[in-house]
């Protein structure tokens, strides 16, 4: 036993500090950005190959949407000098037949929508709140920090390596429920922390782009309404929203308005 908390303190101590944009909050990520990208490309792939993809109505408008964002995310970090935490970014927004409530970034910019948030999103700036807000978790490197620790619990520090180099299913399923993928999977919950950051990350990036980041609020009320008296949609599983998130998003708009420009 002692043997193990020595070998995964000393593990630890080679894990490599990062500060999340905005927040400045260090947080320690064990797994490489490579490995995350490459299991988000092939995952995202295997996703795509298996759910009916819309290409036209709310399609072009989520690409659209996406493509702003995106575009914003790169100019924010371009004025910071921080360009290389893009890189191996290769954006794709896709939206996807399904009724679930729920939208997704994994690394490297692999957006999907499912067509069940539309209802909640009503138009461009609802959908530019979520997609600056899921895009925001990826930035921060919040699924890494999140699986990181799942994986420290079922395997360990010193089996890590091996759970990453074998890619069990195990794997595949731990980096999945990270990313808020599947209705089945057993998605691991968000913290309030990382909910906070991608709040405020999602909020300068939709402003940037155009979008008023005051409609945040409207969007946020409305997604609390989908729990009243049912079960809460599988957006909210992992997205708390409640008067304090609302309150929050309150406080930062002053924040966040600097950033927008309307068109």
């Amino acid at each position: 036993m002692k043997k193990n908390i020595f070998v995964l303190g000393l593990f630890l101590t080679f894990i490599s500090c990062n500060k999340v944009p905005i927040s400045n909050r260090k947080q320690f990520n064990l797994l490489p950005e490579s490995e995350m990208m490459s299991m988000s490309f092939s995952s995202y792939k295997d996703f795509i190959s298996k759910h009916q993809v819309v290409s036209q109505g709310d399609a072009q408008l989520v690409k659209n949407v996406g493509y702003k964002i995106s575009k914003a995310v790169e100019q924010y970090f371009q004025q910071k000098n921080q360009s290389k935490l893009l890189n191996g970014y290769s954006w794709e927004f896709n939206l996807v037949n399904d009724n679930s409530v729920n939208a997704w970034c994994m690394p490297g910019g692999k957006v999907v929508f499912y067509t069940g948030i539309l209802p909640v999103t009503q138009n461009e700036t609802g959908i530019a709140v979520v997609m600056g807000h899921e895009i925001a978790h990826a930035i921060a490197r919040h699924g890494n920090e999140r699986m990181s620790q799942q994986l420290l619990v079922q395997a360990g520090g010193v089996a890590l390596s091996a759970a990453l180099t074998q890619k069990s299913k195990e794997t595949q399923d731990v980096f999945l429920t990270s990313y808020g993928v599947g209705s089945n999977l057993g998605i691991l919950k968000y913290s309030r922390t990382h909910e906070s950051e991608a709040d405020k990350l999602g909020l300068v990036f939709m402003a940037i782009a155009g979008y008023n980041p005051a409609e945040a609020i409207s969007f946020w009320q409305r997604m609390a309404k989908q729990s009243t008296g049912n079960k809460p949609p599988q957006l909210l599983s992992t997205h708390p929203s409640d008067e304090t998130r609302i309150k929050d998003i309150q406080s930062f708009l002053p924040v966040a308005l600097k950033y927008y420009k309307s068109n």
